[in-house]
């Protein structure tokens, strides 16, 4: 995979978060079977999940240039950490059982932060100096 295919991966992944957060405000995921917490959890997202997608637009931004890597390691830690978090909640209050469609876009979510990030710190590791 070269910098190139990488750094369109992350502008993808900021958008799809974008994304993400334009239908929660305004569609909204609402499930009966949420636990009566879970909105006050997810409204802790938004501000870090955006600077996720600051950083990631920076790293697509400078491609290019040696400063994609600080980025993209910057990236990688908040998409990992962000993901683990999710997914602690999500294991801890039964979000995973709440029916087939949340279950599957929730694990999607957190699998994807998690690969995605670790697969950035080897990739720049892999890139050497």
């Amino acid at each position: 995979m070269t910098i190139t295919t990488l750094s369109k991966i992350q502008l993808a992944t900021a958008f799809g978060i974008l994304l993400f957060w334009i239908l929660f405000f305004t569609i909204g995921f609402e499930n009966p079977k949420y636990p009566s917490y879970y909105t006050k959890f997810e409204h802790s997202f938004p501000l870090p999940d955006a600077f996720l997608c600051i950083i990631l637009f920076l790293a697509f931004k400078n491609r290019s240039t040696t400063n994609w890597k600080i980025y993209t390691l910057i990236a990688s830690g908040a998409m990992v950490f962000l993901g683990l978090c999710d997914f602690s909640f999500n294991i801890l209050n039964g979000m995973y059982q709440v029916g087939i469609i949340d279950s599957m876009m929730n694990a999607f979510i957190n699998i994807w932060c998690v690969s995605f990030g670790l697969f950035q710190i080897f990739y720049v590791q892999k890139t050497g100096d």
